[in-house]
């Protein structure tokens, strides 16, 4: 085993510890960003001017009648932008824009004491606009060959030659919607400057480094003169990552131009309706079959749904083509993706980054294919899994690939699979109006940036005379627990209780140049430098304490707060004498860690390579149960097996598994985005911009049962204590939600039918599924149920 995956004797990694903030979170103690504007004496509020077009020039903006509003200190405009006003990492993103490019795009920003009055002056701002023609939906833009950024291709074999020998082609189009992050604290920063000019500025952000990169090209100021500051974010699923820094740059504007402390704080309408989505998909695809159901040949066209500007399309869409086999191997494969570029939100950064896309894909050719070969889905997802040996279309070898296969066993024996799909036949032949349906799916997904340059990190740690330690890291937290983990795998490290650490807030005066906390890599690399630095301070220190016990300092342990010394069994110290120790001996008790992921090649250009330091995975069945009447299903019960390494918290991992999967069932079940694509005055609004209107999973979408078990005897070599990243690979895990809906609506048709379900799988969708299903069979379902009732004894009571 590698010196990163060793663990020591009596590890703190591994023990089921609770989140760090829990207590604080619980009882309301825990601070977020606004929190430290509330308490920020002088503070303005921001509030942004928003188009009321979808697409419009602005051809003049008066702010006289804003600036006569009591309260109202200033109107931020373009003019008002000491640097380059633009806020995007591809340049096409301006911070002011003096075209509005979709509906609510805000084109300058008010100052007022509180929020009423910027709010008040905000709707003051008299702008002239010339409407211009709009392209809200991807078939839109397709129509119209609206593109932007490059167009990306994987190929491997010839996909077309196998297509034409193949005994079974199936081709068909896979459509599927955005997603809204929703986190709990909508888009915040707060920003002050002080006597020198320097700005500081507190973000609810995923990237630290990025935000102060951004204020500092459009403050015209060099990166050492911006601080940020991440202190904790309530939620962030991606939509931080990059979105946060333009409302970042907007707070140290206004700071820099009034000297006051400026706020900006979204509210939840604000921020649905400027913040990007999850890239809703149009796919187009062609799959050859065998007559035993193996997978030969898939040729397929992904085109996502970018918004107005790049942001991280171009990178959310290679992940798409990257995953798109899922855990199947594909012999022949040509894939071809592009970016849509429409008069709506710019689409970002969302858990999974593409990597759902991709697989959904797939997903939905399996489950469509398999009554048409004659097999029982499971059995068809089962032929074409990846074994030992085998590669991805883009050329990376899939190690460990029993993996997925030994949790697959595992998972059908932990749900009695078999047994319940007998269950499942017997109710749905005496309930013609509820069907249930029963579903098993696998997840193999990539873990790394796609761009290897981001795969590095940075850690601080500073040891203090008494033996007590504080540590600084790049990653953020945003209630996944990465705090957490980086106090265990110091306190491993270090041989120290996790009582004798604390963490610091992540600002980038402490650790500079970081990567954003996303694509699951926030354990991997800053748990890679905070053990770095903690093993440097320990090898200064063992020198010191070998002294101390007459060993050499190799032979010296570290563990549970003693110092101890091989063969030495009447002596030892305590961690913190000997660090005093080696403080009077002038040795340096902190050091600055660093770490990088080795082993990654990429050829972005080929689209070929190893972009991934290894696959996490996991499988899942799901049984669901749908009323014919209505369209509406219920989950009764969830079984995941899934592998998350040798875990550093089990109990982080379990939430996270739990937290992900219920992330995706909304994606996929319930959450449907909608614009309005009328050609109206109100053409481009989002229609569904609050909870309202927009329905998310509740307490009553939770399954009746839900088992999470982690993969035992999993140990990741060459990563941090061997464990494995887990925020993205588990939201795929609902694929098994959407293939039981799947299954439930079949029951309604005939065999071999084959059932076309609209993603997101809303009731009203799954009732026409259900109507499509009975008028396969050649009758409807109202005719099949009463015709049920009437042969349905009845028992009447005395």
């Amino acid at each position: 085993m590698s010196h990163l995956s060793r663990r020591s004797a009596a590890p703190a990694v591994g023990a089921s510890v609770p989140h760090e903030s829990a207590r604080l979170h619980v009882s309301g103690q825990a601070l977020y960003t606004d929190d430290l504007a509330q308490r920020t004496a002088g503070a303005l509020t921001a509030w942004p001017v928003q188009s009321p077009h979808a697409h419009a020039l602005v051809r003049s903006m008066d702010t006289t009648a804003a600036l006569a509003i009591p309260g109202v200190i200033r109107v931020l405009t373009a003019q008002d932008v000491p640097g380059i006003n633009d806020c995007g990492i591809k340049h096409d993103e301006p911070l002011f824009p003096s075209e509005a490019m979709y509906y609510g795009h805000a084109l300058a920003w008010v100052l007022g004491e509180d929020q009423n009055a910027a709010r008040a002056g905000a709707a003051a701002v008299v702008v002239d606009y010339l409407p211009l023609p709009s392209l809200i939906s991807v078939a839109e833009a397709i129509q119209a060959q609206s593109f932007q950024g490059m167009k990306r291709t994987i190929s491997r074999g010839d996909a077309d030659a196998a297509l034409a020998t193949a005994d079974r082609v199936m081709s068909g189009v896979t459509e599927f919607s955005g997603q809204e992050h929703f986190y709990l604290e909508t888009q915040a920063a707060l920003a002050t400057v002080d006597e020198g000019g320097q700005i500081f500025v507190q973000s609810s952000t995923q990237h630290p480094s990025e935000a102060q990169a951004t204020i500092a090209h459009v403050l015209g100021r060099a990166s050492n003169e911006i601080t940020v500051q991440s202190l904790r974010m309530g939620g962030g699923f991606g939509g931080k990552e990059m979105q946060s820094h333009g409302f970042a740059a907007i707070a140290s504007i206004g700071t820099l131009l009034t000297g006051r402390p400026v706020r900006v704080r979204l509210n939840r309408t604000l921020d649905m309706t400027m913040t990007g989505k999850r890239h809703g998909f149009h796919t187009s695809w062609e799959a050859g079959f065998s007559s035993e159901g193996k997978l030969l040949a898939l040729k397929a066209l992904l085109t996502a749904d970018g918004g107005w500007c790049l942001d991280l399309s171009e990178a959310v869409l290679a992940r798409a083509l990257c995953h798109v086999d899922n855990n199947y191997f594909i012999p022949h494969v040509h894939l071809d993706g592009r970016v849509a570029k429409t008069n709506k939100t710019s689409q970002t950064a969302f858990r999974g980054f593409g990597g759902p896309q991709g697989m959904l894909m797939i997903e939905d050719i399996l489950g469509r294919s398999a009554p048409l070969l004659g097999l029982a889905p499971e059995e068809l997802r089962r032929r074409n899994f990846y074994r030992d040996g085998d590669s991805t279309p883009y050329g990376m070898p899939v190690r460990h690939a029993e993996r997925v296969t030994t949790m697959w066993q595992e998972a059908l024996e932990r749900s009695n699979f078999a047994e319940r799909r007998r269950e499942v036949n017997a109710f749905n032949a005496a309930h013609p109006g509820r069907r249930r349906g029963l579903a098993i799916t696998p997840v193999k997904f990539g873990i790394s940036f796609n761009l290897v340059a981001l795969n590095q990190a940075g850690a601080l740690v500073h040891v203090y005379k008494d033996g007590s330690v504080l540590i600084s890291h790049g990653g953020t937290e945003m209630g996944q627990g990465l705090h957490t983990k980086m106090l265990q795998i110091a306190a491993t490290s270090l041989g120290i209780p996790l009582s004798g650490v604390r963490l610091a807030p992540t600002r980038t005066d402490k650790v500079p140049n970081t990567s954003a906390t996303a694509a699951s890599s926030g354990t991997d690399l800053n748990g890679g430098a905070v053990k770095n630095a903690c093993e440097q301070i320990l090898g200064r220190i063992a020198v010191v304490a070998g002294a101390m016990l007459g060993v050499p300092a190799q032979d010296v342990r570290f563990s549970g707060g003693l110092v101890t010394g091989l063969g030495v069994t009447d002596q030892s110290f305590t961690f913190a004498e000997v660090v005093m120790q080696a403080y009077l001996q002038r040795v340096q008790l902190w050091a600055a860690g660093y770490y990088r992921t080795g082993g990654l090649h990429w050829n972005p250009e080929l689209m070929q390579g190893e972009p991934f330091k290894y696959f996490a995975g996991g499988v899942s069945v799901t049984e669901m149960e749908v009323d014919g009447f209505t369209g509406t299903y219920s989950t009764r019960r969830v079984d995941i097996v899934h592998d998350a390494g040798d875990s550093l918290s089990p109990i982080i991992d379990v939430g996270q598994i739990e937290g992900g999967y219920v992330q995706g069932v909304g994606w996929l079940t319930l959450e449907d985005l909608r614009w309005d694509e009328s050609n109206g005055p109100h053409r481009g609004r989002l229609l569904t911009q609050s909870a309202s209107t927009y329905k998310l999973p509740s307490f009553s979408e939770m399954p009746e049962l839900f088992n999470v078990h982690l993969m035992e005897h999993a140990e990741e070599e060459g990563a941090v204590y061997g464990s494995k990243a887990v925020g993205e690979p588990p939201l795929m895990l609902a694929f098994s939600a959407r293939e039981a809906l799947r299954d439930a609506i079949s029951s309604f048709g005939p065999a071999h039918h084959s059932v076309e379900l609209a993603s997101p799988a809303t009731p009203e969708a799954v009732f026409w599924a259900i109507q499509e299903s009975c008028k396969a069979a050649g009758t409807s379902f109202e005719e099949n149920a009463l015709s049920a009732a009437r042969l349905r004894p009845v028992t009447v009571r005395p």
